[in-house]
């Protein structure tokens, strides 16, 4: 359980093998119990966006919503840890490179 780390530090961790967007959103909300409700859906999806245009986060994949798991006719973006995001997640004591 991550719940008493940052969120951003979490989804780095996660995006280490390749995630949907829609994936790390619902798993940051089962592990961090606070952040319930479609507002904090889009902050979460808000940081994934922040750490993609850092430079930390490679946008591999996209596609349509067009079943509504995230949001009905939304984009939905595939992200995976770049080379930059492994080193800085490593110089965070997050996982080793």
């Amino acid at each position: 359980m991550a719940g008493n780390r940052p969120v951003k530090f979490r989804i780095l961790e996660l995006c280490n093998s390749g995630k949907w967007n829609y994936e790390i959103v619902a798993q940051i909300q089962k592990e961090y119990p606070g952040l319930k409700g479609n507002f904090h859906r889009d902050s979460i999806n808000f940081d994934i966006i922040e750490l993609a245009s850092g430079g930390m986060l490679e946008d591999i994949e996209t596609k349509v919503d067009e079943e509504g798991i995230y949001k009905k006719g939304f984009l939905l973006h595939k992200y995976k840890l770049t080379d930059f995001g492994k080193i800085r997640a490593s110089d965070a004591c997050l996982m080793y490179v």
